[in-house]
């Protein structure tokens, strides 16, 4: 349980969000054999969430860019307003889904039951 919610390390600081999973499951792989999936989940999991949030931050900085040059050239005020904030909500909705699978997972690992995280790339076999 605490692999999947020490993700929510990332809440305070952001790099937290893959250390936290990857310190429980180095730390207790080998005292619980069943943290061992659990840890390798969460690990995947936030892994690819990381990989997930920088490319839509990216794309987002050239979206906004080329939006504001845009603007610029047209001499509109108010273009900055409407560059790229439809990416900008879909990275705070990317935040929430992890953040609530994160949530789920613990719960179910709490229940004994194993939990596999939806769109996880297998960094970690």
């Amino acid at each position: 349980m605490l692999c999947h919610l020490s993700a929510l390390l990332g809440l305070l600081w952001w790099p937290g969000i893959v250390i936290g999973p990857l310190i429980v499951w180095q730390i207790k792989k080998n005292e619980l054999p069943e943290i061992d999936p659990h840890g390798k989940e969460a690990l995947n999991f936030q892994l690819t969430f990381v990989v997930l949030y920088f490319i839509a931050q990216i794309v987002l900085g050239i979206i906004a860019g080329i939006t504001f040059g845009i603007g610029l050239l047209w001499g509109s005020p108010f273009t900055f307003l409407g560059s790229g904030l439809g990416l900008l909500s879909l990275l705070g909705i990317i935040t929430l889904v992890a953040l609530v699978l994160a949530v789920v997972a613990g719960i179910k690992a709490n229940n004994g039951e194993p939990y596999k995280y939806p769109f996880s790339i297998k960094f970690v076999k």
